[in-house]
């Protein structure tokens, strides 16, 4: 038997078209951002989930409740933060062209993208790559027990792990990905 998990990111906020470092801050969807999540919506239209997880954020919460639109089969939303966005610490609220003309573009580059290093008082990728794995292992325990699918609203650093454990892809190709607002991605797990 397969089955399935659906993965994709919250649509765009107003955060994310200022260029400010959201992390934890609850930045609210932009009327783009609307739009990326009724078009993740309608091409989500004909799967079907039994489960969906989100975020306490309300961009990772929104997105979702437009998803769930056509999803009357749908009974279950169980919020988790271990698929929260990663914490960027003292830099949250902040414009990157700030923080680059404060620091530089080498340091930023550093705070904004590497594994390793986390930002001041925020979380690295690694940091957020191991909530995220406790979140899988459970997720995978619990779709094998009760044979469900599920649909996942996460954020552009917390599906960077998933990705990685799905795809099998190394440190390296991770931390290259972009995550599309208005898409999702499939992965199928035998039982």
């Amino acid at each position: 038997m397969k089955l399935h998990i659906y993965l994709f990111r919250h649509g765009k906020t107003y955060f994310n078209l200022a260029k400010r470092f959201t992390g934890w801050k609850d930045s609210k969807l932009s009327p783009e951002g609307i739009k990326n999540a009724k078009t993740l919506a309608k091409k989500m239209k004909n799967l079907k989930f039994q489960v969906a997880f989100c975020s306490s954020l309300s961009r990772s919460k929104d997105t979702l409740k437009y998803v769930l639109k056509y999803h009357p089969e749908c009974k279950r939303i169980i919020v988790d933060d271990r698929i929260i966005e990663r914490s960027y610490g003292r830099l949250q609220g902040k414009y990157h062209k700030s923080i680059i003309e404060k620091y530089g573009q080498r340091q930023f580059d550093i705070w904004h993208r590497s594994y390793a290093v986390a930002p001041p008082g925020g979380e690295s990728i690694k940091m957020v790559e191991k909530r995220v794995r406790s979140f899988i292992k459970d997720l995978l325990k619990m779709m094998k027990e009760q044979k469900v699918n599920v649909a996942i609203s996460a954020h552009g650093n917390s599906m960077r792990p998933f990705r990685r454990y799905f795809e099998k892809l190394t440190i390296k190709e991770m931390m290259k990905l972009e995550n599309p607002y208005d898409e999702y991605f499939h992965y199928t797990i035998e039982v």
